[in-house]
């Protein structure tokens, strides 16, 4: 999960630095929190191997970290 934290908060840097166009904060939040959440949980939930758990646990990961980086990014800039 650690890892997939740390890709969260790479994904959430790489994206501020890509994408310029203002989005609506409501729509990041339901984007970078929504579907890691739900693709890792329903990966965790039809998994028939450990393996299958463990990579729906590190996407689980990846919303919290990229929610952290983005928060952290908003704070940086006074917004």
């Amino acid at each position: 999960m650690i890892v997939g934290v740390a890709l969260g908060m790479m994904g959430a840097l790489l994206a501020a630095v890509e994408i310029t166009a203002p989005v609506r904060p409501d729509v990041v939040i339901a984007l970078v929190v929504g579907v890691p959440g739900v693709l890792g949980t329903l990966t965790i939930l039809m998994s028939g191997r450990r393996w299958v758990t463990a990579l729906g646990a590190l996407v689980l990961a990846v919303g919290p970290g990229w929610f952290g980086a983005l928060a952290a990014l908003q704070v940086a800039t006074g917004v």
